[in-house]
């Protein structure tokens, strides 16, 4: 592939992953609502460490630190 093919390539797809996962974290904030759902303080803070931490593993891979494990979520 030439390089505009690869740049067009990350180009279309960073924009529809960032597009869905903005829209995922829209999703999860309406789990705020306390008259449809029940959760306590250690849940939003579990569900907050999660993101922050695949936030940050995200800043590592394109700062090229490869070093990253996957992390599953669970309350």
């Amino acid at each position: 592939m030439t390089l505009s093919k690869n740049r067009e390539k990350f180009v279309a797809l960073a924009e529809k992953r960032v597009k869905r996962a903005i829209k995922d974290l829209q999703l999860i904030g309406n789990l705020s609502n306390k008259s449809n759902y029940s959760y306590n303080e250690q849940d939003v803070k579990k569900l907050l460490h999660a993101l922050n931490n695949e936030i940050k593993i995200l800043k590592r891979r394109f700062s090229n630190e490869k070093k990253s494990s996957e992390i599953i979520f669970k309350l």
